[in-house]
């Protein structure tokens, strides 16, 4: 077997951002050979993602972009197992490679999304050499597209929350923002209750019934209390009945009727890794 020249793993480094003895030792299994070396090294990544498979990602990095015609978003999150991890800068330029591919390509779905290709490279592949180099396990952890008249995004600064809100026409930068971040804040389940989903209603409804009887409600009332208790989940859990967050005074409906009352919101979406 040659001699591996320090040079040589310098180089191999630079092409593959693996560790130094990560790259010297595929040198010397490749026997000076670039590609083969290269191979290895992506192999290993294959190897350690199979590993950790079972690991879970509760860190990251979130990101939410809209296009320049603001008609048009995505949310991709990228996820680790640590902290210390997800804030390295191979880390966050890969998520935000991602990112920036999918608000080009706008793909439909996660498979979509991990099929494209930069610099001849998948970014499923970037993902698993990704997770070679830093020996733990990485993952897209959620990937959302969404369509409107308007769109406006928001990251909460620790960047592992983020949000779109679609409104059904234009509205300025602060408002927008100002919704996003209550969508991020407050989590609600739909924009109303129109919009709730009917597990959720049904589980609400029996959840209601089952706190009436413990509290030993006569029969005929449980379904009247429940209604009752279902309501106040729509207020508390719905955006537009949300109190708004900057003044909990007024609903986020009534927030949005004095800026214009034609304006509403027409859908969102929204992902945190710490949920």
């Amino acid at each position: 077997m040659s001699e591996i020249k320090a040079t040589d793993v310098a180089k191999l480094r630079k092409m593959t951002g693996a560790g130094m003895m990560d790259c010297k030792n595929a040198l010397a299994e490749a026997n000076g050979d670039f590609d083969r070396a290269q191979e290895i090294i992506r192999e290993k990544g294959k190897l350690v993602a199979a590993k950790r498979a079972d690991r879970e990602t509760t860190e990251g990095a979130v990101i939410a972009k809209v296009d320049k015609t603001a008609k048009e978003g995505i949310l991709v999150a990228l996820g680790c197992e640590t902290d210390f991890v997800a804030k390295t800068d191979d880390f966050k330029a890969l998520a935000n490679k991602i990112a920036d591919a999918a608000i080009a390509a706008l793909p439909e779905n996660k498979q979509a999304l991990e099929a494209i290709a930069i610099n001849g490279s998948s970014i499923a592949q970037m993902i698993s050499d990704q997770t070679g180099k830093s020996g733990e396990k990485h993952v897209i952890a959620s990937y959302e597209r969404i369509s409107g008249e308007h769109l406006e995004a928001y990251i909460h600064m620790n960047n592992k929350l983020a949000s779109i809100v679609a409104f059904n026409k234009t509205v300025s930068v602060e408002v927008g923002r100002d919704i996003a971040m209550q969508v991020a804040a407050m989590n609600p389940v739909s924009v109303n209750k129109d919009a709730c989903p009917q597990e959720i209603i049904e589980r609400e409804l029996q959840i209601g019934r089952e706190q009436a009887r413990m509290e030993n409600k006569p029969e005929n009332m449980i379904e009247k209390i429940a209604e009752g208790k279902l309501n106040k989940f729509f207020k508390d859990n719905t955006l537009i009945s949300q109190d708004f967050i900057k003044d909990q005074k007024i609903s986020v409906d009534q927030y949005l009727k004095n800026i214009d009352p034609k304006v509403s919101v027409t859908k969102f979406v929204r992902f945190s890794l710490n949920d």
